[in-house]
């Protein structure tokens, strides 16, 4: 699913945001990207989604080699892949149902089968009586949910997520984890960047640990 070889990404000054990282998440895996602010998790990120490129080594993600793939085909290969953002990227001058059936529209599914996928969405993340409500009115945690459902709204085999709980207490984050562990247990491949060793410890799942944009640690196999 992913395979970095020998991947470096430099930034125009001479940055390293990372040095030669070397990983490979099997399809259906989850794992945990940790590390101290500044270590490389969210540059690590972006180079899977294609924001960024690779400055050298071999970046291969669900077949595809991203270094190598041209421009017109990345809005293609990001359909199969679902992000969850710390701020949501929520579109407050849209209701919950039309914010999760964005990435439908865009993608340009067909009319008659959004409402279904939507809603079935929605049921997932527990938010489908909320369908008609403002992002504003929910909480938090019901903001981040509906980030989730619109994430997974086009049933992509990779859900990466950036610190998905860094602004929820404790019991809130549990349900987010909560969340990832059921779309990884029904095969969903997850890969999520957090400091919060909390909730790392409890999910008890592989661990890749950055340190000033090299991988120092990797725990192997998920449990």
């Amino acid at each position: 699913m992913i395979q970095f070889t020998h991947v470096f990404k430099r930034y125009p000054g001479g940055f390293d945001a990372l040095r030669n990282i070397n990983v490979k998440i099997e399809r259906g895996e989850m794992a945990f990207i940790t590390g101290h602010s500044g270590a490389g998790k969210s540059t690590l990120l972006k180079l899977i989604t294609a924001i960024e490129r690779p400055s050298r080594g071999e970046a291969v993600v669900n077949g595809r080699n991203l270094l190598r793939m041209p421009r017109r085909r990345i809005p293609y290969f990001r359909r199969e892949v679902g992000v969850v953002f710390q701020d949501h990227k929520l579109l407050f001058d849209r209701t919950v149902y039309d914010n999760v059936a964005l990435p439908l529209i865009v993608t340009g599914a067909d009319q008659h089968e959004i409402p279904r996928r939507v809603r079935a969405a929605l049921e997932k993340v527990g938010l489908l009586s909320k369908e008609k409500m403002y992002p504003v009115t929910l909480s938090g945690g019901e903001q981040q949910r509906v980030g989730i459902a619109r994430a997974v709204v086009n049933k992509p085999p990779l859900l990466l997520a950036d610190e998905p709980t860094g602004n929820l207490d404790a019991a809130l984050s549990d349900e987010i984890l909560d969340l990832f562990l059921d779309f990884h247990h029904h095969g969903v491949t997850v890969l999520i960047a957090t400091h919060d060793w909390r909730l790392i410890n409890r999910a008890r799942k592989r661990v890749l640990e950055l340190n000033h944009a090299e991988l120092v640690r990797d725990t192997g196999a998920a449990a």
